[in-house]
Order: C-alpha cells, then structure tokens, then sequence
C-alpha cells in the first residue's frame, strides 16, 4: 500500500504502544473504527433520514 513491510508496520505499532500504554489502545481502537463507520455513512448518505420523503415535503409546502 504505502511501501510499509512487516518491521515498519511492528516499529509503528511498538511506538504508539508507548506513547499510549496498553490501557489505552482498545479505546483507540474503537474509537478509530467508529470515526471510519462514521466517515462511510456520510459518503454513502446514510444519515437515518429518508431524503426522498423530505425534499417531497419541502415541495409541497411552498408560498404561492
């Protein structure tokens, strides 16, 4: 992907282990997994309202 084999990706790993400490690295985990679904849901529109049934509403409540 980036040109990161085996050693580099441990070294990384090794470094946030750390900086962090073990008890914070499921909290960054989770954290990064939810910020991800997050980003996913807004590119696909996900956004828990129907789109179709709001703009019909809008359209039918205008001035004349």
């Amino acid at each position: 992907m980036f040109g990161l084999g085996f050693s580099e990706l441990l070294l990384i790993f090794l470094i946030v282990f750390i900086l962090f400490g073990a008890n914070k690295l499921p909290q960054l985990g989770a954290g990064l997994g939810q910020g991800i679904r997050n980003f996913t849901k807004a590119m696909k529109g996900e956004d828990g309202k129907d789109n179709k049934k709001d703009a019909a509403e809008s359209n039918t409540h205008k001035p004349a």
